[in-house]
């Protein structure tokens, strides 16, 4: 058998479909992959594409190719049903004629071949071998996350960013919960760029935010399940309100980096710090107010923590396990 084919949705691409691929690749020579996709999905068809053909990128016995198809001119459904099969084995016939075999671990992939007219190999359609599904996936990703292969994973990582003003703890909470939660964190990147608050430039700003999109970015592959980062986009654009009456506009790069899906604002009701390089106390209260109106602003919702540094801990891993786990 030289040429193979198999088709599916791979949202998300995963280790079931990992066996899959590996099972064709053994009995072909050559194989196509077709990620099909339609406008209707929840995970963009060139997100998907992009997961499976940076897994295989390398083999040269494999093609994947992003298939997008009119779902009212051919069924969407993976139910496994003979008048859906035979359409799609007219579309598939038509445009890849030179075709051996045909590779599923769906019932429906014996209709397929059968109407097309070629050969069906059946790969494990009890999910025995290995038991995912992508609904399972898609539904808990965290309970099956060693099902996620790493180029997946930043997919469902889930982001939690702490803000709020200085001396009120952020950094080491954010470094602490990393460790509780056994994965990565990103810590602010202003310190690496100013000395002083009250040294910072406009430009600056902007410089730190670049920065801390990027290290969010780069960061994020290596995150499990969870990514913790100190401080964000909004906190840097109050900065500029606070300090300079000006509203910053960074890149949409950055906008779209600082995407969070809980926020954690840690209260001023804490002992200050002054470590030589801080507003005062004053201004660090007066700061927080500022923090919280740019919060309105884009409308983020958060969670506030209160009291000294273990009850913010221990409130935080309530939230955390709450809403994640």
């Amino acid at each position: 058998m030289k040429n193979g084919l198999l088709l599916g949705k791979f949202m998300p691409f995963h280790k079931g479909h990992m066996a899959l691929i590996d099972f064709a690749l053994a009995n072909v020579q050559f194989l196509k992959i077709l990620v099909c996709a339609h406008s209707n999905e929840n995970i963009d068809g060139t997100t998907r594409y992009n997961w499976v053909k940076g897994f295989y990128h390398a083999n040269a016995a494999v093609e994947v190719i992003l298939l997008e198809y009119d779902e009212t001119a051919l069924p969407a459904t993976s139910v496994s049903s003979r008048e859906a099969s035979a359409k799609w084995a007219s579309y598939l016939k038509a445009r890849f004629p030179a075709t051996d075999v045909f590779i599923s671990s769906e019932p429906y992939g014996e209709y397929v071949a059968d109407y097309w007219n070629i050969r069906f190999l059946c790969f494990d359609i009890k999910k025995q071998i290995v038991p995912v599904s992508a609904t399972l996936i898609r539904r808990q990703p965290f309970k099956y996350w060693d099902y996620i292969p790493p180029v997946v994973r930043s997919y469902f990582t889930k982001k939690i960013c702490l803000a709020g003003a200085e001396s009120t703890g952020k950094s080491v909470l954010t470094e602490r919960l990393a460790a509780y939660y056994e994965t990565a964190f990103v810590p602010e990147t202003a310190r690496d760029i100013i000395t002083e608050t009250n040294n910072c430039t406009l430009n600056d700003l902007y410089r730190i935010a670049a920065a801390h999109a990027k290290a969010i970015i780069e960061t994020t592959p290596c995150a499990n399940k969870l990514l913790f980062v100190d401080t964000d986009i909004n906190i840097t654009k109050s900065y500029g309100r606070f300090l300079f009456d000006t509203q910053i506009t960074p890149e949409a790069w950055i906008e779209e980096a600082n995407r969070f899906d809980l926020y954690l604002f840690l209260e001023t009701d804490c002992p200050f710090v002054q470590d030589g390089t801080r507003l005062t106390k004053e201004e660090r209260d007066k700061l927080s107010l500022f923090h919280k109106k740019q919060f309105a602003v884009n409308g983020v919702t958060y969670h506030s923590l209160k009291g000294n540094w273990e009850d913010r801990f221990t409130s935080a891993i309530q939230l955390i396990d709450k809403t994640f786990f």
